[in-house]
């Protein structure tokens, strides 16, 4: 089985739970961006916040907005990345500007008391980072701004993390700019909030997971990892106990929201394959 195979079985495991669970996060999403982000102004980054300062500055759509950008970034990802590394977008790209068009007139139902901006902002962290994890977990992405960096890492070898960083801190910024510093503080507390949920509702406290690999398709993970994941790989020699015999141990070390892609792979390639996954705490050097 080849590395395009292995990406195409993970995205077909399960795959009615999996999209059931994905249109519901969607949706939940939506209703979060339509009751809280947008009347409150908080620009907490990415495609949502872009599509927030527009409407106040120039009263364009946010949905418009929203699936426009989304639908660039996706035609970019089949230019520079390829359909395999795609197709884990595609679907909340196309459906999330949707929910967010037929929740738009949410709030004429449901009257929500914005003075606490504070209680609000907590709030939008949480549900944001139980609803992004749920995602992640199940193996989608939402597309949007992180195509930007993974086209960039692809090229020109820029650490995922860092560029997105970047960008959605001119997009916070820029909120600030526009509606007050204040915001900019409350975005924050969003940010930080939301990901720590994230990291929590995927596996365990930590934000990386470290992976001890005992497989007789050492090879075949090595390339799947470094080419399809981008992470490093250490291997190093083992003597098992009872039989005694020599085998390959890979080690690893990844973001914890990749952690689907990874076992799914891992499974793929060597149903009998051995491995642990631990917390990493702290994580530093190598490239």
């Amino acid at each position: 089985m080849n590395l395009e195979d292995i990406l195409k079985e993970i995205q077909k495991k399960k795959l009615v739970r999996r999209y059931i669970a994905l249109f519901i996060t969607m949706f939940l999403s939506a209703c979060l961006f339509n009751l809280f982000l947008l009347p409150s102004k908080l620009v907490t980054g990415g495609v949502g916040g872009i599509s927030i300062i527009t409407k106040y500055l120039y009263g364009w759509n946010p949905a418009v907005i929203t699936f426009i950008i989304s639908v660039t970034l996706l035609l970019l990802s089949f230019l520079y990345l390829g359909f395999e590394k795609t197709s884990g977008s595609i679907t909340a790209a196309f459906i999330y500007p949707i929910f967010v068009q037929l929740t738009s007139s949410i709030s004429n139902y449901i009257s929500l008391d914005m003075n606490d901006m504070l209680l609000i902002a907590i709030f939008i962290g949480v549900l944001g980072g139980l609803l992004n994890g749920i995602m992640y977990k199940i193996g989608f992405s939402n597309g949007g701004l992180p195509i930007i960096s993974q086209i960039l890492f692809e090229k020109f070898h820029i650490p995922v993390s860092q560029s997105s960083f970047v960008m959605n801190m001119i997009i916070v910024l820029l909120g600030g700019f526009y509606f007050g510093a204040t915001n900019v503080m409350y975005a924050l507390i969003v940010l930080f909030i939301n990901s720590l949920l994230i990291d929590r509702v995927i596996l365990g406290i930590s934000k990386n997971k470290a992976f001890y690999i005992i497989t007789t398709k050492d090879g075949e993970i090595k390339d799947y990892i470094i080419e399809n994941l981008h992470h490093s790989v250490t291997v190093f020699d083992v003597k098992g106990g009872f039989l005694e015999h020599k085998r390959h141990v890979l080690l690893t070390v990844i973001p914890s929201r990749e952690y689907y892609q990874v076992t799914s792979g891992i499974k793929l390639l060597d149903p009998e394959a051995f491995f642990v996954a631990c917390d990493a705490y702290q994580v530093e050097g190598g490239k």
